[in-house]
């Protein structure tokens, strides 16, 4: 008895220490956005499904234990067929349609309006951003407007490094001489946290930014005020 309750008691307070890891700035289980929010919502799906499968291999397990012989009454192939085929082919296709959806939602154009392009430059070990087709530029903040879809083309001076900004959207690789793009958004202005999700040398644990997202208003202010590049994009 007290074995029993001394369990539901860990389970007690140790279950908002749980919970709080699912938020903070760089949780991407606490999204901001809509395609973060698609990214979100796949990864719950996927832990709910994977919840029952492990529910019911226990169940079966624990069935055997206390009721031995009770699985003898299905026939081996029946087994083979039932659980080792059609159960997780109906398990993985649900998932793979679903993570099809989320993906060709956060690949919507239409999403969030006119998109708004910025280039992110990853180097040892830091972020540079150019707005404004390479007129204006910035050091470890991105500056977007709220409510508005950012295409981010990302590239790399020297190694290969990994735009991240958890609560804004996915995650994509910086390559020297390469240039991929990615769509963040953020629902309301705030201070987003975004990190290199690629290890990347010595200085790896220090290369992080933020994401400042401003009222269309505000976020033409800042982007007039922001230095001009001293060389040109290339």
């Amino acid at each position: 008895m007290r074995r029993a309750v001394g369990f539901r008691g860990v389970l007690v307070f140790s279950s908002p220490l749980l919970l709080t890891g699912c938020t903070g700035d760089l949780s991407a289980l606490d999204p901001a956005g809509p395609f973060a929010g698609a990214i979100a919502n796949l990864w719950w799906l996927m832990l709910a499904g994977s919840a029952v499968i492990f529910l019911l291999v226990l169940a079966l397990f624990l069935l055997v234990v206390f009721r031995p012989g009770t699985g003898r009454r299905v026939s081996p192939s029946r087994w083979i067929w039932l659980g080792g085929i059609a159960f997780p082919l109906v398990t993985l296709v649900a998932l793979i349609g679903h993570g099809l959806m989320r993906g060709e939602y956060i690949l919507n154009l239409g999403i969030g309006g006119e998109p708004f392009n910025v280039e992110a430059r990853g180097s040892m070990w830091r972020w540079d951003f150019r707005y404004a087709e390479g007129v204006r530029t910035s050091q470890g903040i991105l500056h977007i407007p709220a409510g508005r879809t950012v295409v981010v083309t990302a590239t790399s001076n020297d190694v290969i490094h990994s735009f991240w900004a958890p609560r804004l959207g996915g995650k994509i690789d910086a390559i020297p001489g390469h240039a991929a793009t990615i769509r963040i958004l953020a629902d309301r202005p705030g201070i987003y946290g975004g990190v290199c999700s690629e290890y990347c040398g010595t200085g790896h644990d220090g290369m992080s930014f933020e994401v400042h997202a401003h009222t269309q208003k505000d976020f033409e202010a800042v982007l007039a005020g922001l230095p001009e590049a001293q060389e040109p994009a290339p």
